[in-house]
């Protein structure tokens, strides 16, 4: 048996999402979030060397015609077809490139018979609340841009030192009570 890694990403190039599936789970009923609101989510928990494409049932809405959204975010309709049909063909497409290209695509979606096709054609699946999870943290993956300092590299001097409160006299004036005048001499 072999191990596999505890996190989906790993040795992931190519993120699928079937979109209409994530946004029914997320909203907990059948209230639909625009998909719009998804790629800026995704792009932040998501590593940018993956490539993320959402693909949706139907047609395609304004502004939103399958072309490269945001930079690694694709995003599809499956027209006249449906979501899970576009999924299996662009695994299908992957395949002519063999099994290692197949072995890189992760598919998120919580539809048992899809997940169970996809894992015949060599992707591998994970569930929506997976991805929903990683959504919903508090703070990115990725480290901050900031240069903050951590918790134990913080002297003893910063902590006995008062904070600035308003009404410490921080910002009353100091120096001569009134300005001179011309010719005046102090």
């Amino acid at each position: 048996m072999t191990d596999r890694p505890r996190d989906p990403l790993a040795n992931t190039s190519r993120l699928v999402i079937d979109g209409t599936n994530l946004l029914y789970a997320m909203s907990h009923g059948p209230e639909r979030q625009p998909p719009a609101a998804l790629i800026g989510r995704l792009r932040g928990i998501i590593p940018a060397p993956i490539a993320i494409e959402l693909v949706f049932d139907g047609p395609p809405e304004r502004g939103l015609r399958g072309e490269r959204i945001a930079s690694g975010v694709r995003v599809r309709y499956a027209g006249a077809r449906s979501a899970d049909a576009l999924i299996l063909s662009l695994v299908d497409e992957a395949a002519v490139g063999g099994a290692e290209a197949t072995g890189d695509i992760l598919v998120v979606t919580d539809d048992r018979d899809l997940r169970n096709r996809l894992r015949l054609r060599g992707a591998r699946t994970a569930g929506a609340s997976w991805l929903i999870g990683r959504l919903d943290r508090g703070r990115l993956a990725a480290p901050s841009a900031g240069n903050r300092r951590p918790p134990a590299a913080r002297s003893t001097e910063d902590d006995e030192r008062p904070g600035w409160k308003p009404g410490r006299r921080a910002t009353a004036k100091r120096g001569p009570s009134r300005r001179c005048q011309r010719g005046d001499t102090p």
